[in-house]
């Protein structure tokens, strides 16, 4: 199997099957040994003195081990099909639907239940969250997360396969980790935030014109060019952006981290401000129909040589 077809297979087993607890629940997920690596370091390295330093050796061994996993695993002679198991494993659309979809169905229940759901998948301050800003919590996490859980893997593995896949599941393990702007992380983890932002850079742009391009709209990219960059973040803007403008909402906005309020600009800020799980839901529509966007992208591509050949033998 060449790399766009172990890509496409990948992508639609990890939508059937996700990450089956039944199986993680006996041995350790590859993102969790991933977790227990930058940990190792974590412990390892963040006191003391030179701690931007120690962070930027963190990330860069990081990196390589990898890296060296990545290519050892690509070369062993079974036809591709660890490799085919290993990037179904390292995808997340399934298990990113379930998440965002947990925030729809407890609010359902009770708001709380919305909250405690939502605090799993964001990182502000939930406890006092009404339902319009736990819907719009789960919808912006919904957007981003499609760059970081789908994008940007199959961009990296198209683009340096398996090793590549590998070094962005672990960069972006150790941004989830270390890369906060705390007191404990402010200089230890900026090599891994910026080494994300870095690896995100070109995926959320692509990601976030893809999702407005599933929707044939060019109202949707204007209004995702004209906004992303209100964002705090330099990627999380694009996908959020696009998604804020396909639900005609306003997202971002003021928060709070750490019981400390956060003043954001709203993206698409003429949208609709109140929000509810009716919103969410669609969040999960837009995502699985860019999902489908993405699956025909790359089923033409490798369907491409085949009606190449084809029109080559006729003329």
């Amino acid at each position: 199997m060449n790399t766009l077809q172990i890509l496409l297979l990948a992508l639609i087993l990890d939508y059937l099957i996700g990450d089956p607890n039944k199986v993680w629940s006996r041995i350790p997920h590859p993102a969790v040994i991933m977790g227990k690596l930058v940990s190792w370091f974590d412990h390892s390295l963040n006191f003391g003195s030179a701690l931007k330093l120690k962070g930027i050796l963190t990330i860069f061994f990081l990196s390589l081990i990898a890296l060296l996993i990545g290519q050892f695993l690509h070369l062993l002679p079974d036809y591709g099909l660890i490799e085919l198991l290993i990037t179904t494993i390292l995808l997340a659309h399934n298990s990113l639907i379930k998440h965002v979809k947990d925030v729809s169905v407890g609010l359902s229940n009770s708001l709380s239940e919305g909250r405690s759901a939502v605090a799993c998948i964001v990182g502000r301050q939930t406890k006092d969250l009404d339902e319009s800003n736990v819907s719009r919590a789960a919808v912006e996490s919904a957007a981003e997360n499609f760059s970081d859980a789908v994008l940007a893997p199959v961009f990296w593995y198209l683009l340096l396969g398996l090793p590549g896949l590998f070094l962005y599941k672990m960069t972006n393990t150790a941004d989830s980790m270390i890369g906060y702007k705390s007191e404990k992380y402010l200089l230890f983890g900026f090599g891994a935030a910026k080494f994300d932002d870095l690896m995100n850079l070109i995926p959320s742009r692509i990601c976030g014109m893809i999702m407005c391009a599933a929707y044939f709209s060019k109202a949707n990219f204007l209004v995702m060019f004209k906004d992303a960059k209100l964002h705090a973040s330099p990627n999380a803007g694009w996908p959020e952006a696009a998604m804020a403008s396909i639900l005609n909402v306003a997202l971002a906005g003021p928060r709070i981290y750490h019981d400390k309020l956060t003043d954001y600009e709203f993206i698409n800020s003429s949208g609709r401000q109140n929000m509810n799980r009716k919103d969410i839901n669609y969040a999960i529509k837009v995502l699985n129909r860019s999902w489908l966007f993405v699956i025909i992208i790359i089923s033409i591509f490798n369907l491409y040589p085949l009606i190449f050949n084809d029109i080559s033998t006729i003329n």
